[in-house]
């Protein structure tokens, strides 16, 4: 492994205070002299006249992620993808064998039964944003392990950070675990608001889910009148 350069350490550094920041913790203060370095290397602190990470930022900071295992069987990393200004946002697992394939999020069958539940609630893909816990499809689309979800978790915390909608779905037992940080089921959790970074968190059941089990579509109709209403 090649050694990092000071320009790495402080952008590694940076993106370590985001996330702290991003899970509530206040305990930080920079001094002006930071503050001077940080700008030389033009990374600076957002605050007051600093305009607010960008998407762009973020998948410019993900790079040619190799943070994990997960790279090494990939063929596309799936940032996500939809409006930067959404006021809902969708996220799910991990990308799946099409997904892969291409580098978008929920293009497969569930994907179809998500821009179809989008299209009732009156929205199109376009409006809302849609991405995952991890960015890499696991091997044989199994669950992503605590690793990898520790590893890419920051980056969708930072994405919801520079979107910030007014209402998250947590598509699925794993985007509700690693967003609400809950063993809970699903089908406990799902039915009513939680809160994530100060943002509505619904969770409900996974498109993929709904293919194996259409009763439960139901149930999910549900779920997104409510965000169809907080929405209002």
């Amino acid at each position: 492994m090649r050694p990092l350069i000071p320009y790495q350490i402080i952008r590694d550094i940076r993106n370590t205070l985001c996330y702290l920041k991003q899970s509530g913790c206040k305990g930080f203060d920079c001094s002006e002299a930071s503050l001077k370095i940080l700008n030389r290397l033009g990374l600076p602190c957002q605050g007051a006249g600093v305009d607010r990470e960008t998407l762009a930022d973020i998948c410019t900071d993900l790079g040619d992620c190799t943070r994990c295992g997960l790279c090494e069987s990939r063929t596309h990393i799936v940032f996500g993808e939809g409006s930067p200004k959404a006021q809902l946002v969708f996220v799910g697992e991990g990308p799946g064998f099409d997904e892969d394939k291409c580098g978008q999020p929920f293009v497969g069958a569930a994907g179809q039964l998500l821009t179809k539940i989008i299209a009732a609630m009156g929205l199109t893909r376009e409006t809302v944003y849609i991405g995952n816990i991890v960015k890499c499809r696991p091997p044989k689309n199994r669950n992503p392990e605590p690793e990898e979800i520790r590893q890419c978790l920051p980056f969708l915390k930072r994405q919801l950070a520079a979107i910030n909608p007014r209402v998250i779905c947590a598509l699925g037992r794993v985007a509700a675990r690693a967003l609400l940080d809950t063993e809970t089921p699903i089908s406990r959790l799902r039915g009513r608001f939680y809160e994530f970074s100060g943002i509505p968190v619904m969770p409900t059941f996974h498109p993929a889910y709904l293919l194996r089990n259409p009763e439960k579509k139901k149930d999910v109709w549900e779920d997104v009148q409510q965000i169809m209403k907080m929405l209002e």
